[in-house]
């Protein structure tokens, strides 16, 4: 296990945001005590056990892989987790969006894999710097388990060609991949433990392999912007604020989920996965993300 960098006061140092940005991203920062990541990683299961039969409008895979934050409070209180937080505004600045929290799982044994991609690419805003990932595992992440990779410096490119290709093993929605070849010695393995968490650049080249451990590889991944990002297809898109102030208008606010699935907020998350399901899917014949 890597040890953690060290924060200063809980922020990441002057050193460390240049770093940050010569890379693309910056890893392993510690994010909660080992204890709360736990906790999350049970209320996540209890959710699974309690939902995945339940008499919901989609399938719960669909809830869990986007959008979370509205119909999950747990994804709530990951994403607006203060600890976590006060690293992103060190180095997004003081006013901060939260545009999206993920659950990425992949079971032991199997054959699950993310390409090699960039975020920003069919999101429609264009190669910008004001948004990053946190990414927060809530199980050990290892190279047996299927830790991402990261490729150093290759945010500073444009977003790059990228390929939608017919592969069931890919976790992303398009089957997306990057259509240039990283060496090997090129990816770097970013393993983080409970407690800990990784940030990286909406351009940073990165992807994982399967999970070939005995345990489940579980985490929350937390998407951040500023309020200048604008959503380059028109009609805007929707954020809630998390920190500092919001004047711009580029983003429609709306309340994070305060109870499970209630019916107020899966008609919010339908609104909101029809207004951005236009974008990522656009020239795809594929009808929508996850179900």
């Amino acid at each position: 296990m890597l040890p953690s960098i060290t924060l200063e006061a809980g922020r990441p140092s002057t050193k460390q945001i240049s770093q940050y940005w010569q890379d693309g991203f910056l890893f392993p920062i510690p994010a909660v005590p080992v204890e709360t990541a736990l906790k999350w990683r049970t209320a996540y299961e209890q959710m699974e056990r309690d939902w995945l039969a339940a008499d919901l409008p989609r399938p719960l895979m669909t809830y869990k892989r986007q959008n979370a934050q509205c119909v999950m409070p747990l994804a709530w209180e990951v994403g607006s987790h203060p600890a976590i937080l006060d690293v992103v505004e060190t180095v997004l600045g003081p006013d901060v969006l939260l545009y999206a929290v993920e659950f990425f799982v992949k079971e032991p044994g199997t054959a699950a894999k993310v390409a090699m991609h960039q975020d920003l690419t069919y999101w429609g805003m264009g190669a910008i710097d004001g948004l990053l990932t946190a990414w927060v595992p809530l199980s050990p992440a290892t190279p047996e388990s299927g830790c991402m990779d990261f490729v150093a410096g290759s945010h500073k490119n444009a977003i790059l060609p990228h390929e939608d290709r017919d592969d069931t093993n890919n976790l992303l929605s398009r089957g997306q991949e990057i259509a240039v070849d990283i060496a090997p010695e090129d990816r770097i393995a970013i393993e983080l433990h409970p407690g800990q968490m990784s940030l990286h650049h909406g351009l940073t080249v990165h992807g994982s392999g399967p999970n070939v451990s005995d345990d489940r590889r579980i985490a929350a991944v937390i998407r951040y912007l500023t309020p200048e990002v604008v959503q380059e297809h028109g009609g805007g898109d929707f954020a809630i604020p998390v920190r500092g102030t919001d004047t711009k208008g580029n983003f429609t606010h709306y309340p994070p989920a305060s109870e499970w699935f209630s019916t107020e907020a899966l008609a919010l998350y339908e609104r909101i996965r029809e207004h951005q399901n236009k974008v990522i899917m656009a020239g795809t014949n594929k009808a929508s993300v996850y179900g």
